[in-house]
């Protein structure tokens, strides 16, 4: 079999697994069902989901250090795991009804589980393709953003349905499927072999510890530019379902609340597969007109976008406005692996690419806690208020964009 084609099957390996790790982003789907179902509150809950983004980052950054030593392959495995027993503890919690271990066993285990799978498809993938970098990444992250349609449309309503609404069943069947499919599937990434150039070459740049970089200018703004994009998708994702059912029930009074919720559930499914197709389409974008001048029109265009969101009424409009949101959301996770490589080199992409999934981490936490604080404070200027607040994050990132360029990075260092 051809190199060509094991690579390819790499990508396709790396990308399933993403679609797995990415069903977490089905978090609202389960999060109604607890509220409803145990009678959790929506803060208690909410914070289960934060705490998950927090422990994905924090394991991420620490898988991206790691990769060298422990091997794609381990690492990868050991997430699957992770984030399969993840559904395990997280069931045992709910028959229990405690919410602490649901905390520990969810929460925290699967985050461990979902940043080290995260981060090792992406790195191994960008280092089979230095040709085209930002195309394999943004086919392999786009798996992650496909797996709320997965999980909210098909795999859960399927395993609900069947088993007559028992969620403590549907989360013991998912720990099994995902664990008996993503760890084989985990198992066939690999690194490719060191080229002899690379083993001839000088040791250079190796030689430098990461901490200057990983305290440069350069890398700060990068890490500001992915925060802001982040935190500004998640204050819209807090808020179109609810939104979208007021702006039907003002549209047309007669609707059922029922129906308002279907529809609210299926902008969820829908804006998901957008915030997928975002990582590759903003991703071959990048590949042709450059990182920095992609991720500037990703800024741009929804600070527009937000604007238009303050005042829009027709349910479809502010549909279609909401799914290109998360078309922008998902883009800068696909055009920032290439980026962080093509700006720090590839050697040092698994710890430079790590680290940056903390800004999702601090996202995730901020974006919500965010919301939830004007939402007590002012709920009736709430939506308004989020929304400016989404204008301020892009705000800052289009500043910092202006503030960075292309080009690689370069250590300066004092003469000996």
């Amino acid at each position: 079999m051809s190199a060509l084609t094991n690579r390819w099957q790499l990508v396709l390996a790396g990308t399933f697994l993403q679609l797995g790790l990415g069903t977490i982003y089905a978090w609202s789907y389960f999060q109604s069902l607890l509220i409803k179902w145990y009678r959790w509150s929506y803060t208690e809950t909410a914070l289960a989901f934060s705490l998950l983004i927090l422990t994905i980052g924090i394991s991420a950054a620490w898988a991206g250090f790691n990769l060298p030593r422990i091997g794609a392959r381990r690492l990868a495995v050991t997430g699957s795991a992770l984030f399969s027993i993840s559904f395990f503890l997280g069931g045992l919690a709910l028959h229990l009804k405690s919410l602490s271990l649901f905390y520990f066993g969810f929460s925290v285990v699967g985050g461990l589980g979902v940043g080290l799978g995260y981060v090792t498809p992406v790195s191994t993938v960008a280092k089979w393709f230095p040709e085209a970098k930002g195309f394999v990444t943004g086919i392999v992250v786009m798996g992650f953003g496909f797996g709320a349609f997965v999980m909210s449309k098909l795999l859960a309503p399927i395993l609900l349905h069947s088993l007559k609404g028992d969620l403590v069943g549907a989360f013991y069947i998912m720990g099994i499927f995902f664990l008996v499919t993503l760890v084989p599937i985990s198992a066939v990434l690999r690194e490719p072999e060191l080229r002899p150039a690379a083993a001839n070459a000088a040791p250079t740049v190796v030689q430098h510890s990461n901490k200057p970089y990983l305290l440069s200018g350069e890398y700060a703004r990068l890490w500001l530019m992915f925060f802001c994009n982040i935190s500004a998708g998640i204050a819209v994702i807090s808020l179109m379902s609810p939104l979208l059912q007021e702006i039907w029930g003002v549209k047309n009074p007669e609707l059922e609340p029922a129906v308002l919720a279907r529809y609210g559930a299926t902008l969820i499914a829908v804006s998901s597969l957008f915030n997928g197709i975002g990582r590759l389409f903003w991703a071959l974008i990048s590949d042709r007109f450059g990182r920095i001048v992609t991720f500037r029109i990703i800024i741009a265009t929804q600070m527009v976008v937000f604007g238009a969101l303050l005042t829009e009424r027709n349910p479809w409009i502010f549909s279609a406005l909401i799914c290109y949101v998360l078309l922008c959301f998902g883009g800068g996770f696909g055009v920032m692996p290439a980026f962080v490589s093509e700006l720090f080199g590839e050697k040092r992409m698994p710890i430079m690419y790590g680290t940056m999934l903390t800004a999702w981490s601090s996202a995730g936490v901020a974006g919500p806690l965010i919301v939830a604080v004007l939402a007590d404070d002012f709920p009736d200027r709430a939506v308004i208020y989020c929304l400016l607040t989404g204008v301020l994050f892009l705000g800052c990132g289009f500043i910092a964009s202006y503030l960075s360029d292309d080009e690689p990075y370069e250590l300066v260092t004092r003469p000996q």
